[in-house]
């Protein structure tokens, strides 16, 4: 099997519909460090907020829509009725498999321990789920009053042990892809159509079970593993704990 083009990760997700204490229902907010993503709406109506140096916005989500966010914006998903999307994320989908930080509150982004007991699901997943969601819920609103550049550094502290795992995947995915497309671009300059009788059709079946992930029920597509450094794609990372 090809890798899916371009080292992208890809995902259903069905935004969870379990009302917060500010009467919004929807996921839990979060940022990455190192990861764009991509939301493409095909169901229901909602909203995206998003808190960035800049300051908060909220992007309305209609069918149809698509919107994306580049690192550093800290995102939660809204669900006015239905929300469904299919999520395209860089890095082989790195941001379901570790560049995930969630907005707890100061003092749990502090203490590590504590910050993945608060991000684990364990017991029953659902409530799990709903209590993290909770509680980051409680960090991102005071995030909106200011702390942005301590949250940051949190998240670095947080994260900085797993680089040299998301540099392995960033080299096998999105980097072995475009090396080979300089490769077939040399190649047809020359004269050379090698590539061109190679060409195939791939298939990923839709998750049948999805798992309780970070703003909803997700269905995240297996991608094939490549050797290290090879053209044929992303190693296909089991998800942390945090975010299964």
């Amino acid at each position: 099997m090809t890798p899916f083009p371009g080292g992208v990760g890809i995902s259903g997700l069905s935004v969870y519909d379990w009302e917060a204490a500010d009467g919004l229902c929807g996921g839990t907010p979060h940022m990455h460090l190192v990861c764009a993503e991509a939301y493409v709406v095909i169901a229901g109506e909602g909203s995206v907020q998003t808190l960035t140096t800049t300051g908060f916005a909220e992007t309305p989500l209609h069918p149809g829509d698509v919107v994306w966010f580049t690192p550093g914006t800290i995102h939660r998903l809204v669900n006015a009725g239905g929300l469904r999307l299919v999520v395209l994320m860089q890095n082989s989908g790195l941001p379901e498999a570790g560049d995930a930080v969630l907005t707890f509150p100061a003092p749990v982004l502090a203490d590590p321990e504590a910050y993945h007991a608060a991000a684990a699901l364990t017991g029953d997943h659902a409530a799990a789920a709903r209590r993290r969601r909770d509680l980051a819920l409680e960090g991102f609103l005071a995030l909106r009053e200011g702390g942005l550049p301590e949250f940051h550094s949190a998240a670095h502290r947080l994260k900085r042990e797993l680089l040299d795992d998301w540099e392995t995947r960033w080299r096998r995915g999105p980097l072995a892809a475009a090396r080979t497309t300089g490769r077939q671009l040399e190649r047809l300059r020359v004269g050379d159509l090698t590539h061109l009788g190679h060409g195939a059709v791939s298939r990923l079946e839709r998750p049948e079970r999805p798992r309780f992930g970070m703003c909803g029920l997700l269905h995240p597509y297996s991608l094939p593993a490549g050797p290290p450094g090879g053209p044929s794609g992303s190693p296909h990372l089991r998800p942390p704990k945090e975010l299964s």
